[in-house]
């Protein structure tokens, strides 16, 4: 199964409310009070992300961080590469960090990046903006109307 780890998941949610006030420097304190991530795992991932410089860090005694680009610039790759590195499939995928044994004779090699390629592209397409309102990345299609009977209305009553 593919699945995002919980560190990646918790990264979108500091972020989404780094995001409500950009350029605005907060403590790990402050993040984690305001999202309900535990204090440790806020200071982790804010070092992570600054490394990255997804986020910036300010030293001294009024320190912090801030997310100093829109929400609409910071992509789902972006964050998913900066938590849990390159996008990559299996070992054959260009970019993987291992390789695999049988690379050289197996026939599926190279297939793999038509793939990853396809998830890159559709983690790409996604912003923390969209994160944060889905119904724009969703938007709720009109409601059908009503269906509307082809029989005649019945007679009203005379009493």
């Amino acid at each position: 199964m593919l699945r995002l780890n919980r560190m990646t998941d918790y990264a979108i949610v500091v972020l989404g409310q780094m995001a409500l006030d950009i350029g605005r420097v907060r403590t790990a304190a402050a993040l984690a009070e305001a999202t309900g991530v535990p204090l440790p795992t806020v200071s982790k991932l804010l070092k992570t992300m600054a490394a990255t410089a997804l986020v910036t860090a300010h030293r001294g005694a009024k320190g912090g961080y801030s997310l100093d680009r829109p929400a609409a610039a910071v992509t789902v790759t972006d964050i998913v590469q900066t938590l849990e590195g390159p996008i990559a499939l299996t070992a054959c995928v260009d970019g993987a960090e291992d390789s695999c044994e049988v690379e050289h004779s197996c026939p599926m090699s190279g297939n793999w990046n038509r793939v990853n390629t396809a998830i890159r592209a559709a983690l790409d397409a996604v912003t923390l903006a969209d994160m944060l309102n889905p119904d724009q990345m969703f938007p709720v299609r009109a409601a059908p109307r009503a269906l509307t009977s082809t029989r005649p209305a019945a007679p009203a009553s005379t009493e």
